[in-house]
């Protein structure tokens, strides 16, 4: 794996690179830990949350490169674990979910919260705002409540003024997605998680790779570097504390579905 300080990020630089390598190929080795965001990097992105398309392979991919790398890989996405095994079928994998509320080492089916639990006063009060411009999609989760946008676009500005308060009314991070606000409670953040994971034997030690489309994901980038790793932003580039870039979700189909090969080929399979 290339040194992620021989390439700055945007924020590091100011104005910056117009856009950021890609990265190297992943090199299924001891050294190495793999988490991975689903929305946007794994699947496309819907209209719906339940409308994505999984493709049929991917459950066995994610369950091949923890195999290879012995369980050093981890699913860490805004999605609660449930809705993501609903998905994706169970895996014996680490996941971390709900932006990091929720998390589950692999070979466990308990579930550890890094947060409180939201109240469900909030959750309450954004439906109410929700419903009253244009029945927007309301989406509660065990530590974060999310508020999709996308088809009325028009309602942003009130939504984010309503979310802001109830952020400073109750003590909540505010995030600005893609076409998605959503309120979380204190400690329920990707980089919290990816220090959770790497604080366990089987994590320690090992150089992390991250990859992750979102602005959801740049609390993850950020903590990467003390870490000893680096981010891969994926899909078109914006300001990002990652170091590397890939297009889109097919472009991470491939970069994995590469290692794999070469491991399978190193192996004599």
């Amino acid at each position: 794996m290339t040194d992620p300080s021989d390439s700055l990020s945007l924020a590091e630089q100011g104005s910056g690179p117009t856009d950021l390598p890609p990265p190297s190929p992943l090199r299924i080795a001891s050294q190495t830990a793999l988490f991975l965001d689903f929305d946007g990097t794994l699947v496309e992105i819907a209209d719906h949350p339940d409308e994505v398309i999984v493709p049929e392979t991917l459950p066995g991919v994610i369950a091949a490169l923890a195999e290879a790398l012995e369980g050093r890989l981890a699913l860490v996405s805004g999605r609660s674990i449930a809705a993501l095994e609903t998905l994706l079928g169970p895996l014996d994998v680490a996941i971390a979910g709900s932006h990091g509320g929720e998390f589950r080492p692999a070979g466990t089916h308990t579930v550890a919260p890094l947060a409180a639990s939201l109240p469900d006063r909030v959750v309450t009060h954004l439906s109410e705002f929700a419903r009253a411009n244009g029945n927007m999609l309301v989406e509660p989760k065990p530590y974060s409540v999310a508020v999709h946008y996308r088809h009325h676009p028009e309602a942003l500005e009130g939504l984010l003024a309503r979310a802001e308060a109830l952020a400073h009314e109750e003590d909540l991070k505010l995030k600005h997605g893609k076409q998605v606000v959503e309120l979380v409670m204190p400690g329920s953040d990707k980089g919290s998680a990816l220090t959770a994971f790497m604080e366990r034997p089987e994590f320690a030690g090992t150089q992390p790779l991250f990859l992750g489309d979102d602005v959801t994901d740049e609390d993850a980038f950020r903590v990467l570097e003390e870490l000893g790793g680096h981010g891969v932003l994926v899909g078109p580039m914006r300001a990002t504390a990652a170091h590397r870039r890939l297009p889109d979700v097919a472009a991470v189909h491939d970069w994995l579905a590469a290692a794999l090969r070469t491991h399978d080929q190193s192996e004599g399979i």
